[in-house]
């Protein structure tokens, strides 16, 4: 019986393996031994990856008219419009200006949110607290990843909006109407659908980019694009495995959601007031945060030496017990 070459059969890739070693990294880094002024630091890089990020909104709606709601809503439209028009020479330059101030705001997070992804990883794969060395060594790479990221905003914005605008234009033509209409209501609904669905492809690539692409660019010192093409690669191989991936994402944010309202319960909303707090709240939440940046770069390293942010562990010396 003849003998054919032995292969090596390719290295399973898990979703639930990085788990283990995130959280084995997450105690190394910040409780191996515990020190404070490690935490702010740490802290202040991972609160830069996260600058802008968060946000939230209510909406409210009063039910108790409902019988009058089309007539009162034309009317409040008409009040509004006549208040417009009646003071256009405030209004006008009043929206340019939040407008400007807005578009500013939005650059000045989006590049110093895209230097602190640079620098919080860097804390987390060397296990070093600093601030000027990462700042400076990733600033070609961080910079490439801020123009990416910021065209794909603008690309994002022009495939969204008008499918937000013609959604909310059905709506507002149903409610001055004063009756729904089956074609208005298939209508929004189907733009509405479009809308989700395109803005949550976008989601997907700038999850893909933050999670991988930028550990890539970390270890090749490469521009984005190039990160991104080495990506394509892994996932034309891997389509199931990174699908695994982002539902295994969904079940690790329930289970972190849970943790954290726990936390919440415990110390009677103490620790929910100061984790809305700039700064401080990343300092408290950055267990969480470190192991949410570990559990993707333990899940990149299954493909290979080429794609493991973490330095090799030395050699024990004789005689040297493991550190527990």
């Amino acid at each position: 019986m003849p003998i054919g070459p032995v292969t090596n059969p390719p290295r399973e890739i898990s979703v639930a393996e990085p788990v283990s070693p995130a959280l084995e990294r997450v105690k190394r880094v910040l409780f191996r031994p515990f020190d404070l002024g490690k935490w702010f630091t740490i802290g202040f890089c991972a609160w830069l990856a996260q600058l802008g990020e968060g946000g939230g909104g209510n909406f409210n709606f009063n039910a108790g008219r409902h019988h009058n709601y089309g007539n009162n809503f034309r009317y409040d439209l008409a009040r509004a419009k006549d208040y417009v028009l009646d003071n256009l020479n405030w209004i006008v330059p009043l929206a340019a200006g939040l407008i400007v101030i807005g578009l500013a705001l939005w650059l000045l997070f989006l590049w110093l949110n895209s230097r602190g992804k640079f620098m919080f990883l860097h804390c987390v794969a060397l296990d070093k607290a600093e601030v000027l060395e990462p700042w400076h060594k990733f600033a070609y790479e961080a910079n490439s990843l801020f123009l990416f990221r910021l065209v794909l905003g603008l690309v994002a914005m022009i495939f969204t909006l008008p499918l937000l605008i013609i959604t909310i234009l059905i709506i507002v033509k149903m409610l001055l109407a004063g009756q729904v209409a089956p074609n208005g209501i298939l209508g929004a609904i189907g733009f509405g659908l479009s809308f989700f669905g395109v803005a949550i492809a976008f989601a997907i690539v700038q999850k893909l980019t933050l999670d991988f692409v930028v550990p890539i660019m970390f270890l090749h010192r490469n521009r984005c694009l190039a990160a991104w093409k080495e990506l394509g690669s892994l996932i034309s191989g891997h389509v199931g495995t990174f699908i695994l991936y982002f539902l295994f994402q969904i079940v690790l944010a329930i289970a972190i959601g849970i943790i954290v309202l726990g936390a919440i319960i415990i110390t009677c909303c103490i620790a929910g007031c100061l984790m809305v707090l700039p700064y401080i709240g990343t300092v408290l939440l950055l267990p969480v945060l470190m192991f949410k940046r570990c559990y993707s770069l333990y899940f990149l390293a299954q493909f290979g030496r080429d794609y493991d942010v973490f330095p090799p562990e030395p050699p024990l010396q004789p005689g040297v017990p493991p550190a527990i």
